[in-house]
């Protein structure tokens, strides 16, 4: 019974290394994170979808994707948040290129995401932020080849939600944003950093630079499908894949499962099935898997 008492005792010991090692990694950016995404969604939110609405009576056609897609990242809310603005501006004549460019890059990633992504390091971070830009961009562009006089989505049954940041005094309002955001997220992190520890005590180094390492396009596809049921939070994935990277998980195998994982996150799969319906939803699906697998080749190739 002693010798047992020792093992865990020591196997903790070892854990409780790496998770603390981790947790002071990337503690700071989790809470600059917060802080600078609290902000942006207290004071900067409705700003941004006002730019946005504007843009319905601009005449820029396929232009007016980027634009789309810039915002859509600049968004702060969930795809729960995001959905029933759409409708919104879909009912005062926005295009649904534009919309679809707006939800895809919204769905990929927001500020918060950014700067938990630093935490990466640059080149992963602005890995991250192109090829989100471009996957938002190339959405855009195959609603407007396909879809271009015909109804994309269905918004029937959304209406916008009411404001949680109200409060009438601005400091607490934001510190209010603060504490939802911390008990949002917070839970997530640890986790994710907890996962990250058991893989850098009990998997092996060889293991992660065979299945996600080189530049073969099978690692590619390993990291792309675990992104699926992997992913439940941007920033409790962080940890992963900062161990992943130090393992020698390829760069283009990072971005493969960073658009996976938001992409295809239980959430947001379970409102786009109600927008898209089940036919569009699979397409959505498969324009998800493919873009990934081909942007993270062209990733690896690249870099």
């Amino acid at each position: 019974m002693s010798d047992l008492f020792s093992v865990l005792r020591r196997e903790f010991i070892y854990i409780w290394y790496y998770f603390e090692l981790q947790f002071w990694q990337i503690f700071r950016y989790w809470v600059l994170g917060m802080l600078i995404g609290s902000f942006i969604s207290v004071f900067a939110k409705g700003k941004i979808h006002d730019i946005f609405a504007g843009m319905k009576d601009k005449k820029w056609g396929l232009f007016g994707i980027v634009p789309a897609c810039l915002l859509g990242i600049a968004s702060p809310l969930c795809m729960y948040g995001t959905i029933p603005i759409a409708a919104s501006f879909r009912k005062q004549g926005m295009r649904q290129d534009w919309l679809a460019a707006f939800m895809m890059a919204s769905i990929l990633l927001n500020p918060q995401l950014i700067i938990y992504s630093a935490a990466l390091g640059k080149t992963a971070l602005a890995v991250r932020i192109i090829t989100c830009f471009l996957c938002g961009c190339m959405a855009g562009l195959l609603v407007s080849l396909f879809y271009g006089k015909k109804e994309f989505f269905d918004f029937r049954g959304f209406e916008e939600r009411a404001s949680h940041d109200t409060h009438p005094n601005l400091l607490i309002r934001y510190l209010l944003n603060v504490w939802r955001n911390t008990k949002a997220t917070g839970p997530y992190f640890l986790f994710g950093i907890l996962l990250s520890a058991l893989f850098q005590r009990y998997v092996p180094q060889d293991l992660m630079v065979n299945i996600f390492g080189g530049n073969e396009a099978w690692g590619v596809l390993m990291a792309a499908t675990i992104g699926v049921p992997l992913y439940a939070c941007g920033g409790g994935t962080i940890p992963l894949l900062q161990q992943w990277l130090l393992d020698g998980m390829s760069i283009g195998s990072a971005a493969a499962f960073m658009i996976t994982g938001p992409a295809t996150k239980i959430t947001n799969l379970g409102a786009l099935k109600i927008v898209l319906g089940w036919k569009r939803f699979a397409l959505y699906i498969l324009f998800v898997m493919l873009f990934s697998l081909l942007c993270g080749i062209a990733v690896n190739l690249i870099l």
